[in-house]
């Protein structure tokens, strides 16, 4: 059973989330304030977390790094902040999806479900090892490697180094990345590429500003060169 952790200081919120979630299978934890969150997140070992930017003890991007420093499950940001600085604040601290309040249930609903597919996609035991002169990618363990050491990704992280190293060589384009990631109502929201893109550049590139295997095809796509 796929178990989600959804993490808001508003009492009616978190009953309507765990009611629904509930009544659809889930296994549903609660956490009211960021602290209860961060002690549940490593109780509990969540699936998914929904978390809320706008906690009364910590802010919610607080909660986020500190959960990225260990945690990789989906990260879903419920807020009321509607600027556009917020949202690129949380992408950069590692959330994989945003969703501005008010919202509606089902559309939250499908992308919980996105972020459980994304989380438990298997990888092909027979999918190679690519290797760069910076970083290895290994897609079978779904593991990426930088001078020796294990390098941290989130899971939508993993999800575009993985589509652009499988198609090496290749344009992949914006539509194609998003609809893939985040689902078909994502198309145009093409800042979260930039964002992620530029979080794995940080990660793997020996210089971010000269990216020599994740290449911008400005205004078309992504390209991965081994």
């Amino acid at each position: 059973m796929t178990r989600i952790l959804v993490v808001d200081d508003e009492p009616q919120l978190l009953r309507a989330l765990r009611i629904n979630l509930t009544a659809r299978g889930y296994d549903v934890i609660t956490a009211a304030d960021g602290r209860t969150a961060l002690l549940a997140a490593s109780r509990h070992h969540p699936d998914v977390i929904v978390l809320d930017l706008g906690l009364p003890d910590l802010d919610g991007i607080e909660v986020l790094a500190g959960l990225r420093g260990w945690n990789t499950a989906p990260v879903i940001v419920l807020s009321a902040r509607t600027d556009a600085a917020d949202k690129v604040a949380a992408l950069d601290t590692g959330a994989d999806d945003y969703v501005t309040k008010p919202f509606g249930m089902e559309e939250f609903l499908a992308r919980i479900r996105a972020a459980v597919r994304r989380a438990a996609t298997l990888p092909d035991l027979s999918d190679p090892v690519v290797v760069t002169d910076a970083f290895t990618v290994d897609l079978a363990a779904k593991k990426v490697v930088r001078d020796g050491a294990d390098v941290h990704l989130t899971p939508t992280e993993w999800g575009m180094l993985e589509m652009l190293v499988r198609n090496s060589g290749k344009l992949v384009g914006q539509r194609e990345l998003l609809t893939e990631l985040w689902g078909p109502s994502y198309v145009g929201q093409n800042h979260y590429l930039r964002v992620y893109l530029t979080q794995l550049r940080r990660k793997l590139e020996r210089d971010p500003t000269r990216p020599r295997h994740l290449i911008t095809e400005s205004g078309r796509g992504y390209r991965f060169e081994p």
